[in-house]
This record gives C-alpha cells, structure tokens and sequence, in this order.
C-alpha cells in the first residue's frame, strides 16, 4: 500500500511540474477540455487532454 501512495504522489507530483509546459503546448485548450463556472468557481475538466496524455504515455510504454 505504502508503494501505491508513493507512486501516486510522484505522478501527481511530475503532473504540478509540467503542467506550464503542457498548457504552453496547448494542453489544456483542446476540444473536449470543458471549463465552466459553478458556486463563484471556475472548474476544468480535462477530457480530451487525459485521453491525449493517456495515449502518449501508453505508446511510451510499449516502445520501452
């Protein structure tokens, strides 16, 4: 358990690094990204963006 959560923290971690560059890539911004305001909040859901970034990490994985 105690590796999950280690995992876990090093992925979000790596995510709050690069996430300056990816919105300068135009991550983020793609069609599907919805961001809307609710309560006095702006909220953002990623769609488009994970499925972009789970894909990338995915063929990653198999060339490795």
């Amino acid at each position: 358990m105690a590796r999950w959560l280690l995992v876990v923290f090093l992925a979000l971690l790596l995510i709050d690094w690069f996430s300056p560059l990816l919105r300068k890539l135009g991550f983020g911004r793609l069609p599907g990204d919805l961001r809307f305001r609710l309560f006095g909040r702006i909220w953002f859901i990623p769609i488009t963006t994970t499925v972009v970034l789970s894909f990338i990490a995915s063929l990653v994985s198999k060339l490795i």
